[in-house]
Protein backbone atom coordinates (compact mmCIF):
# COMPACT_ATOMS: atom_id res chain seq x y z
CA UNK A 1 0.00 0.00 0.00
CA UNK A 2 1.14 3.59 -0.61
CA UNK A 3 2.65 5.26 2.43
CA UNK A 4 0.00 7.08 4.46
CA UNK A 5 0.14 10.83 3.81
CA UNK A 6 2.39 10.51 0.76
CA UNK A 7 0.40 11.80 -2.20
CA UNK A 8 1.70 12.32 -5.75
CA UNK A 9 1.77 16.09 -5.13
CA UNK A 10 4.05 15.55 -2.13
CA UNK A 11 6.41 13.44 -4.25
CA UNK A 12 6.49 16.16 -6.93
CA UNK A 13 7.17 18.84 -4.30
CA UNK A 14 9.99 16.76 -2.82
CA UNK A 15 11.38 16.17 -6.31
CA UNK A 16 11.28 19.89 -7.07
CA UNK A 17 13.17 20.75 -3.88
CA UNK A 18 15.70 18.02 -4.60
CA UNK A 19 16.14 19.24 -8.18
CA UNK A 20 17.22 22.62 -6.79
CA UNK A 21 19.90 20.84 -4.77
CA UNK A 22 21.25 18.26 -7.24
CA UNK A 23 20.12 19.66 -10.60
CA UNK A 24 17.08 18.70 -12.65
CA UNK A 25 19.18 16.53 -14.98
CA UNK A 26 20.57 14.57 -12.02
CA UNK A 27 17.19 13.78 -10.48
CA UNK A 28 16.50 10.07 -10.01
CA UNK A 29 13.73 7.99 -8.52
CA UNK A 30 16.23 6.61 -5.99
CA UNK A 31 17.14 10.08 -4.72
CA UNK A 32 13.50 11.12 -4.46
CA UNK A 33 12.56 7.88 -2.69
CA UNK A 34 15.30 8.49 -0.15
CA UNK A 35 14.09 12.07 0.35
CA UNK A 36 10.48 11.02 1.05
CA UNK A 37 11.49 8.03 3.16
CA UNK A 38 10.38 5.09 1.04
CA UNK A 39 12.19 2.41 -0.94
CA UNK A 40 12.55 3.10 -4.65
CA UNK A 41 10.05 0.41 -5.78
CA UNK A 42 7.49 1.87 -3.37
CA UNK A 43 7.83 5.29 -4.98
CA UNK A 44 6.19 3.92 -8.14
CA UNK A 45 2.96 3.54 -6.15
CA UNK A 46 2.87 7.34 -5.94
CA UNK A 47 4.31 8.38 -9.32
CA UNK A 48 4.37 6.30 -12.50
CA UNK A 49 7.89 7.01 -13.74
CA UNK A 50 10.80 9.42 -13.71
CA UNK A 51 9.29 11.08 -16.79
CA UNK A 52 5.97 11.56 -14.96
CA UNK A 53 7.86 13.06 -12.02
CA UNK A 54 9.76 15.42 -14.33
CA UNK A 55 6.48 16.46 -15.98
CA UNK A 56 4.94 17.19 -12.58
CA UNK A 57 7.94 19.25 -11.51
CA UNK A 58 7.86 21.18 -14.79
CA UNK A 59 4.19 22.07 -14.40
CA UNK A 60 4.60 23.00 -10.72
CA UNK A 61 7.66 25.11 -11.51
CA UNK A 62 5.93 26.97 -14.36
CA UNK A 63 3.07 27.82 -12.03
CA UNK A 64 5.41 28.93 -9.23
CA UNK A 65 7.42 31.12 -11.58
CA UNK A 66 4.23 32.53 -13.09
CA UNK A 67 2.82 33.38 -9.66
CA UNK A 68 6.09 35.09 -8.75
CA UNK A 69 6.07 37.15 -11.95
CA UNK A 70 2.42 38.16 -11.53
CA UNK A 71 3.02 39.36 -7.98
CA UNK A 72 6.06 41.34 -9.11
CA UNK A 73 4.40 43.05 -12.07
CA UNK A 74 0.79 43.66 -10.98
CA UNK A 75 -0.11 47.33 -11.35
CA UNK A 76 3.04 48.14 -13.31
CA UNK A 77 3.48 49.00 -16.96
CA UNK A 78 6.11 49.95 -19.51
CA UNK A 79 9.74 50.03 -18.40
CA UNK A 80 8.76 49.68 -14.73
CA UNK A 81 6.95 46.40 -15.51
CA UNK A 82 9.94 45.07 -17.47
CA UNK A 83 12.31 45.88 -14.60
CA UNK A 84 10.03 44.21 -12.06
CA UNK A 85 9.57 41.18 -14.32
CA UNK A 86 13.32 40.89 -14.95
CA UNK A 87 14.23 41.24 -11.27
CA UNK A 88 11.69 38.62 -10.18
CA UNK A 89 12.75 36.27 -12.98
CA UNK A 90 16.44 36.54 -12.10
CA UNK A 91 15.84 36.06 -8.37
CA UNK A 92 13.64 33.00 -8.96
CA UNK A 93 16.23 31.39 -11.24
CA UNK A 94 18.97 31.94 -8.69
CA UNK A 95 16.81 30.62 -5.85
CA UNK A 96 15.43 27.61 -7.79
CA UNK A 97 17.97 26.46 -10.39
CA UNK A 98 16.64 22.90 -10.65
CA UNK A 99 13.02 23.95 -10.94
CA UNK A 100 13.98 26.62 -13.44
CA UNK A 101 15.69 24.02 -15.64
CA UNK A 102 12.35 22.17 -15.68
CA UNK A 103 10.62 25.23 -17.18
CA UNK A 104 12.93 25.86 -20.11
CA UNK A 105 11.57 23.41 -22.66
CA UNK A 106 8.43 24.38 -24.59
CA UNK A 107 5.20 22.85 -23.24
CA UNK A 108 3.93 19.63 -24.80
CA UNK A 109 1.04 20.78 -27.00
CA UNK A 110 -0.65 17.39 -26.59
CA UNK A 111 -0.60 17.75 -22.79
CA UNK A 112 -3.36 20.19 -21.87
CA UNK A 113 -2.19 20.78 -18.28
CA UNK A 114 1.40 21.40 -19.40
CA UNK A 115 0.25 23.67 -22.25
CA UNK A 116 -2.01 25.66 -19.91
CA UNK A 117 0.84 26.25 -17.45
CA UNK A 118 3.08 27.40 -20.31
CA UNK A 119 0.35 29.63 -21.75
CA UNK A 120 -0.07 31.37 -18.40
CA UNK A 121 3.63 32.24 -18.28
CA UNK A 122 3.55 33.52 -21.87
CA UNK A 123 0.49 35.66 -21.13
CA UNK A 124 2.30 37.34 -18.23
CA UNK A 125 5.26 38.14 -20.46
CA UNK A 126 3.06 39.51 -23.24
CA UNK A 127 1.13 41.62 -20.71
CA UNK A 128 4.40 43.11 -19.49
CA UNK A 129 5.41 43.95 -23.06
CA UNK A 130 1.99 45.35 -24.04
CA UNK A 131 3.03 48.83 -22.93
CA UNK A 132 5.56 48.95 -25.75
CA UNK A 133 2.90 48.59 -28.43
CA UNK A 134 4.48 45.71 -30.30
CA UNK A 135 1.74 44.25 -32.55
CA UNK A 136 1.16 40.59 -33.38
CA UNK A 137 4.29 38.74 -34.39
CA UNK A 138 6.49 41.59 -33.13
CA UNK A 139 5.21 40.90 -29.62
CA UNK A 140 6.41 37.30 -29.92
CA UNK A 141 9.80 38.53 -31.14
CA UNK A 142 10.01 40.91 -28.18
CA UNK A 143 8.98 38.15 -25.75
CA UNK A 144 11.62 35.80 -27.15
CA UNK A 145 14.30 38.48 -26.99
CA UNK A 146 13.53 39.38 -23.38
CA UNK A 147 13.23 35.77 -22.25
CA UNK A 148 16.44 34.74 -24.04
CA UNK A 149 18.44 37.60 -22.57
CA UNK A 150 17.21 37.01 -19.03
CA UNK A 151 17.64 33.24 -19.36
CA UNK A 152 21.19 33.63 -20.58
CA UNK A 153 22.23 36.07 -17.88
CA UNK A 154 20.56 34.27 -14.99
CA UNK A 155 21.75 30.84 -16.15
CA UNK A 156 25.34 32.03 -16.44
CA UNK A 157 25.12 33.75 -13.06
CA UNK A 158 23.62 30.66 -11.42
CA UNK A 159 26.41 28.49 -12.84
CA UNK A 160 29.15 30.88 -11.64
CA UNK A 161 29.87 31.99 -15.19
CA UNK A 162 30.86 35.59 -14.41
CA UNK A 163 34.45 35.69 -13.17
CA UNK A 164 35.67 39.15 -14.20
CA UNK A 165 36.15 41.74 -11.41
CA UNK A 166 33.05 43.76 -12.34
CA UNK A 167 29.90 44.03 -10.24
CA UNK A 168 27.40 41.51 -11.64
CA UNK A 169 24.42 43.61 -10.54
CA UNK A 170 25.77 46.52 -12.56
CA UNK A 171 26.11 44.33 -15.65
CA UNK A 172 22.61 43.01 -15.07
CA UNK A 173 21.18 46.55 -14.88
CA UNK A 174 23.01 47.39 -18.11
CA UNK A 175 21.36 44.40 -19.78
CA UNK A 176 17.86 45.30 -18.59
CA UNK A 177 18.14 48.97 -19.52
CA UNK A 178 19.51 48.05 -22.95
CA UNK A 179 16.55 45.72 -23.48
CA UNK A 180 14.11 48.43 -22.42
CA UNK A 181 15.72 50.89 -24.84
CA UNK A 182 15.43 48.36 -27.62
CA UNK A 183 11.83 47.54 -26.82
CA UNK A 184 10.96 51.23 -26.87
CA UNK A 185 12.74 51.96 -30.14
CA UNK A 186 10.57 53.38 -32.93
CA UNK A 187 10.19 50.74 -35.61
CA UNK A 188 7.78 52.70 -37.79
CA UNK A 189 10.47 53.12 -40.41
CA UNK A 190 11.15 49.40 -40.73
CA UNK A 191 10.66 48.15 -44.24
CA UNK A 192 7.80 45.78 -44.92
CA UNK A 193 8.57 42.10 -44.61
CA UNK A 194 7.20 39.24 -46.67
CA UNK A 195 3.78 38.30 -45.39
CA UNK A 196 3.08 41.70 -43.78
CA UNK A 197 -0.39 43.07 -44.45
CA UNK A 198 -1.74 46.56 -44.12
Amino acid sequence: MPRVGLAPAAVVAAGAALADEVGFANLSMGLVAERVGVRTPSLYKHVDSLEALRRGISIQARRELGDTLVRATVGRSGPDAVRAFADAYRRWVLDHPGRYAATVRAPDLDDEEDRRAGDEALRILLDVLAGFGSPGADAIDAARALRSALHGFASLESAGGFGLPRDVDRSYRFLVETLISGLGADRSGDSARPGDTA
